[in-house]
């Protein structure tokens, strides 16, 4: 398989993730203040929204590349 399909199946699936979950979130831990020896640490959560056109756009981009290397090898 070479590297062509390889990015190809990852639009793919990358794609088929972002419509099914529609984004994440993840946490950001930063240091608040720090008076000598007590440290004060906040975590803050983040969340990503990923358009459903960045989606589609993802699996429809890959699809097509997919099939183009499958008609050139014919």
């Amino acid at each position: 398989m070479n590297a062509y399909r390889i990015v190809a199946v990852a639009l793919i699936v990358a794609g088929v993730l972002g419509l099914a979950y529609g984004g994440f979130s993840y946490t950001k831990e930063s240091q608040a203040a720090k008076l000598g020896p007590i440290e004060l640490t906040v975590n803050e959560k983040h969340t990503v929204n990923i358009p459903v056109w960045a989606g589609a756009g993802a699996t429809g981009v890959g699809a097509a590349m997919l099939v183009l290397t499958l008609m050139k090898r014919q």
